[in-house]
């Protein structure tokens, strides 16, 4: 998946590319991304739509997210 922070995607364009997907906290998605090596963070707007707020590398995907479950 070629996502850009700020881009509105459906739930399976989020998950498409990856093989791991989790809901860290209630409306905050994480989907990795293998292609890229990244995992995309998400904020889940309805049932099927997704906004990409953020993305990750491996060694700061759990500072990313204590940034963003505050907003949340």
């Amino acid at each position: 998946m070629q996502s850009q922070k700020d881009k509105i995607m459906s739930k399976e364009q989020f998950l498409k590319n990856g093989s791991y997907a989790k809901e860290e906290y209630e409306g905050l998605i994480v989907g990795s991304d293998d292609k890229q090596g990244l995992y995309n963070i998400g904020v889940q707007l309805g049932e099927d739509r997704i906004l990409v707020v953020d993305r990750a590398r491996d060694n700061n995907i759990h500072e990313k997210l204590q940034e963003w479950v505050p907003q949340i």
